[in-house]
């Protein structure tokens, strides 16, 4: 089995103690070489500026390659668009860009009277700058707005055919999951190659129900009854790890070649699963000033 190519993704912290965790997380992951890591932005946009500094000191201290999210919540064009030129001339270049989620308790997203009705317009608008990778979201399980799968995945292409040049989904249980979708997205004329699994290794069963259950994850019933019997039996992080290694395999058997872990700051079953996978250290991590 070849050594996929890996990223990871992490959110930027809120207070001190996160600080030191996201810290330590970059730490212990870095050295395992991922093609880029990402920092998320909060629901709403309410970690906007946070985002922006935690690339800023990743981008210029850890030698890492960091992509910045950007949405379109909260904000007008001109910006959204500064925020972007500010990354640019930090030496971020890459860019997922997203809708974004609405702020808690809304129900629904709202386009700012000033603003960009969604990502496709935040996407074509930072192709025609020359100065971004860029990289989109996509659902194997369908997006929760979305009418239908073929809604769905029309939709993912027109990002792509607007500048996007990689497309990272939303984290899935089984990798027929992921092999069923990427079979749609080439019977509809997108690239195969462009889609990057996205991996949640699971902490905590119950946080990750919910989340999956919010973005229209399907949970198979034998995922569910495992979970609940490895809480009971006090073996959640192994069985986390062993489901996670098996899913990962199971890709890369099937072609897949890059893999984007969503840490959730917290990297110990993420180093892991990639040491199962053949994915060892190789380089050590500057030291963050």
């Amino acid at each position: 089995m070849q050594r996929p190519e890996i990223s990871f993704e992490f959110f930027p912290p809120k207070n001190i103690e996160a600080t030191f965790r996201l810290w330590d997380a970059v730490q212990v992951l870095s050295p395992l070489a991922p093609r880029f890591v990402s920092v998320t932005y909060g629901a709403g946009g309410t970690t906007r500026d946070l985002t922006r500094d935690v690339v800023a000191t990743l981008h210029k201290h850890s030698g890492l390659r960091t992509a910045a999210h950007l949405t379109c919540v909260n904000a007008t064009r001109a910006e959204t668009l500064a925020i972007a030129e500010g990354f640019a001339e930090a030496g971020v270049t890459d860019i997922v860009a997203l809708r974004g989620d609405p702020p808690k308790g809304a129900a629904g997203f709202t386009q700012h009277p000033e603003g960009f009705a969604n990502s496709i317009e935040l996407i074509e608008a930072l192709a025609e700058t020359g100065k971004f990778t860029q990289r989109v979201g996509a659902y194997p399980d369908c997006h929760p707005e979305a009418a239908d799968m073929d809604a769905n995945i029309a939709w993912l292409k027109r990002k792509l055919d607007a500048g996007a040049d990689e497309a990272l989904t939303q984290f899935f249980f089984e990798a027929d999951t992921f092999f069923r979708f990427r079979d749609a997205c080439q019977k509809a004329g997108i690239d195969g190659d462009k889609l990057v699994p996205g991996i949640l290794p699971i902490e905590n069963w119950n946080g990750a129900r919910r989340f999956a259950e919010s973005c229209g994850t399907y949970i198979p019933q034998w995922v569910s009854d495992a979970f609940e019997k490895a809480q009971r039996d006090g073996r959640e992080d192994l069985l986390a790890t062993a489901i996670c290694t098996e899913l990962c395999s199971d890709l890369l058997e099937g072609g897949v070649d890059k893999l984007h872990f969503y840490t959730l700051n917290r990297p110990e079953l993420t180093r892991d699963v990639c040491f199962a996978l053949g994915v060892t250290p190789e380089v050590a991590l500057e030291q963050v000033a």
